[in-house]
């Protein structure tokens, strides 16, 4: 049944209040708890038990953080890297050309800095090397160091890793692992199939950082004092929101507290990348995701692939201005090279239909840097996991975006296994492949098969959820830091939406390019400042903007508003209908 009756709204969205028990539970906690009922909607929704809720509005590390040593090579991975510290070894960092990768090859780099040795770092260049290790730089790697640690990649280079003759090898990874690993010193990598799956939420550099805890432990009982760990969480924290890691258990405490050093303005490279950005707040976990962590992946997108550990590693602030300003031109060029892919995968995926298990499109020259964005776009737009992919004569490389609850990476390594694929991998909600082009059909039918089974599809691709009714009056903003408590949001726990009913629109006017900034009013004294980004994309633009006295239900997200000192509460426009009269 549709919330306030709204079954398609001006951007075509049925919109879907809260379960009957969820609703329930929320009143129960607002009963015993005395907290706002917006709040206790939204810890009703996450699932957070009574008993749990103060806990879980202060996560704190010590309380949330697993022994590392629960996760198998933890001892052997732990102690040779300390080995290579004492022995004044060279080290090289082969790391994965994403946020994740860069971030997790920062924290080595960083670590191993505070104990006096410079890392050598490496970073494959997307479209010549492609994802993960491979033999000859392997080869070059080892001919000139004691011992290579793969970060965010190497679980399932079994080739490449045996190439590296004459060094030791670890792994500190996250993307799902095969039924045999790599001979190496060790595989630390919560999404083995030899692990209890209890970590597997956990991003590379989280993987990492467990790595240092144990270090640091080790260090502790030979005497001596470590690194300070607790200054590096500002790049799990970023690597945790950018790599779409679940934000629960351990993952909620890595992103609160990382936002916490972050504010401090301690790190050149994501002070210098935040003011290129025009940041001019305290990071959140929407600025990792959307602002930040773009501009840190245009390096490996359509650019040099080691930039963006580059930025996060460097103690220099020139340096560190110079990165960001050319990561920043970077994330400009990729935004056009995206728009142009995201308009031909769209009207293809369109024709296609969108209401199947898998929803993909595929074409020839299509950037491969771009296509992992595109797929995100039409996850978003459909809710079904998505696959983009650009051919480079008969082979194409793609990238796969999934929705909760399905597992795209281990469906596109089954693909792999039984031949469809060229190679596949990854983890639950991303996945990358290489496929020859007389195999694309009868692959993406059988991803569509394989997914359709865990119930892909099955949701309405046009449904908007909301946690309940906000009226203008209530929204003030102590209720709006009440909420953020029960954040960070992201993954695996969305942000708080809600709807006013009835609103009046007191003023409307278009801002910048094709936003719409409104007034809203609930027609008893109480109003509220309201922006729709991009709101001339949909018919919402202009009906508001034209409301002649209309009425209507608005939904969105309310948030606060930092200007010349003044904190006010706005909401962030996503959809509207109108009332029935």
């Amino acid at each position: 049944m549709s919330y306030l009756g709204v079954e398609q709204s001006l951007t075509g969205r049925r919109w879907v209040g809260p379960a009957v028990e969820v609703e329930r539970q929320a009143e129960a906690l607002a009963q015993a708890s005395h907290l706002p009922r917006p709040l206790c909607a939204v810890l009703a929704r996450l699932g957070v038990p009574g008993e749990e809720v103060p806990g879980f509005l202060d996560p704190k590390l010590r309380d949330l953080m697993p022994d590392p040593r629960v996760m198998r090579d933890m001892e052997k991975a732990s102690a040779r890297i300390l080995q290579a510290v004492r022995g004044r070894e060279r080290i090289a960092i082969f790391a994965d050309y994403d946020v994740d990768g860069g971030s997790s090859a920062a924290l080595l780099i960083d670590w191993l800095r505070q104990l006096g040795l410079e890392a050598t770092l490496y970073v494959p260049d997307r479209i010549d090397e492609g994802y993960g290790p491979n033999v000859p730089a392997m080869q070059q790697l080892a001919a000139a160091h004691d011992l290579i640690i793969c970060v965010d990649c190497g679980t399932l280079s079994h080739e490449p890793i045996a190439a590296a003759t004459g060094a030791d090898v670890v792994v500190l990874d996250h993307h799902l692992g095969g039924e045999t690993l790599p001979d190496c010193v060790a595989v630390v990598n919560p999404n083995r199939q030899d692990e209890d799956g209890a970590l597997a939420h956990l991003c590379a550099a989280a993987v990492v950082f467990m790595v240092l805890v144990d270090c640091g432990r080790q260090i502790r009982e030979a005497g001596a004092k470590g690194p300070d760990l607790m200054s590096l969480l500002d790049l799990v924290a970023l690597a945790t929101v950018a790599d779409v890691a679940p934000l629960r258990g351990v993952n909620r405490a890595f992103v609160r507290s990382g936002l916490q050093v972050m504010a401090r303005r301690a790190r050149p490279g994501l002070v210098a990348l935040s003011d290129v950005a025009r940041l001019d707040t305290a990071p959140s976990a929407y600025h990792l995701g959307y602002v930040l962590g773009p501009r840190i992946n245009a390096g490996g997108r359509i650019g040099q692939a080691d930039l963006g550990a580059r930025l996060l590693a460097t103690r220099d602030r020139h340096e560190a201005e110079a990165l960001a300003a050319r990561l920043d031109k970077l994330n400009s060029e990729r935004r056009e090279v995206e728009e142009a892919v995201r308009a031909s995968a769209i009207a293809q995926a369109e024709e296609r239909g969108l209401d199947a298990p898998l929803v993909w499109a595929a074409g020839q020259g299509w950037h491969p840097g771009v296509v992992g964005i595109v797929a995100s776009r039409l996850k978003e737009m459909t809710n079904r996991p998505s696959i983009v992919i650009g051919f480079d004569g008969g082979e194409g490389k793609g990238s796969g975006r999934s929705v909760s609850g399905v597992d795209l990476g281990a469906s596109i390594q089954k693909l792999a296994a039984e031949g469809l694929l060229v190679k596949g991998g990854g983890h639950k909600m991303a996945a990358g492949l290489t496929v020859a082009e007389d195999k694309l059909e009868p692959a993406m039918a059988r991803l569509a098969e394989l997914l359709a089974k865990q119930g892909a599809g099955q949701g309405g691709a046009a449904d908007l959820r909301l946690d309940g009714l906000m009226m203008p009056g209530v929204a003030s903003t102590d209720l709006c830091d009440r909420l953020e408590q029960a954040g960070p949001f992201g993954a695996g726990a969305p942000g708080p939406r809600f709807a006013m009913p009835d609103a009046q629109i007191l003023f409307a006017k278009e801002v910048g390019t094709g936003h719409l900034k409104i007034t809203a009013g609930d027609g008893l004294g109480a109003k509220i400042d309201a922006i729709c980004f991009g709101a001339f994309d949909t018919p919402m633009g202009q009906v508001l903007s034209q409301h002649k006295g209309a009425r209507f239900h608005l939904a969105g997200r309310f948030e606060i508003n930092e200007w010349n000192g003044r904190r006010s509460v706005q909401m962030r426009l996503e959809d509207a209908a109108p009332a029935a009269g």
